[in-house]
């Protein structure tokens, strides 16, 4: 299996935009302590959260996204469960959800982009952020707006987790890994 160096350069390939990586990256962080908390391969749930959007910027539809991006992990010897938890991040697939590490990446993708743009309106960033404070931020529909709190919700939910749970998960994550996903 390529390892997660190899998974970096792989995004890097494709990606090219500087947002779109450190969200590859903040999502990894999620993914990694995600994994240390459940039981699971750290460095697989991590590379799935890295190439989880790779072919984004080449191909942003719902038609391509992230088929297109699945079919060249195949090609590059990705295995079956990364290949099938990142068709599953993307609701528009219909490819249900059924392992921890699928759960996982559609529970920390959203969530990861929220908690990195509370850290970005904060003086701090990541120094001392509080659940309360990301719940305050969930309730203004008009900040980041993009975000989809159902699926927030829904991760918590299928991860069988409070949100707040969830959510501090996020947040030890991102603070563990703030200086790597540009929230230091």
């Amino acid at each position: 299996m390529p390892s997660l160096d190899d998974a970096r350069a792989l995004l890097h390939e494709w990606t090219k935009t500087d947002s779109l990586r450190r969200h590859a990256e903040a999502v990894s962080a999620s993914m990694g302590e995600a994994a240390r908390r459940m039981g699971g391969d750290e460095e697989t749930w991590r590379i799935a959260g890295l190439l989880h959007d790779m072919d984004y910027e080449r191909h942003p539809t719902p038609e391509e996204h992230p088929r297109v991006g699945v079919k060249a992990l195949e090609a590059a010897g990705y295995p079956e469960d990364i290949r099938t938890a990142i068709l599953g991040h993307a609701l528009h697939t219909g490819v249900p959800r059924e392992t921890p590490m699928a759960k996982a990446l559609f529970a920390v993708d959203e969530l990861s982009g929220f908690v990195t743009a509370v850290a970005l309106v904060r003086p701090t960033r990541m120094d001392g952020m509080k659940v309360r404070s990301v719940k305050k931020k969930l309730k203004d529909r008009k900040f980041a707006e993009a975000v989809s709190r159902e699926d927030i919700r829904q991760g918590a939910a299928e991860l069988e987790m409070e949100v707040d749970e969830l959510i501090q998960l996020v947040i030890d994550a991102l603070t563990r890994e703030a200086d790597s996903v540009g929230l230091a």
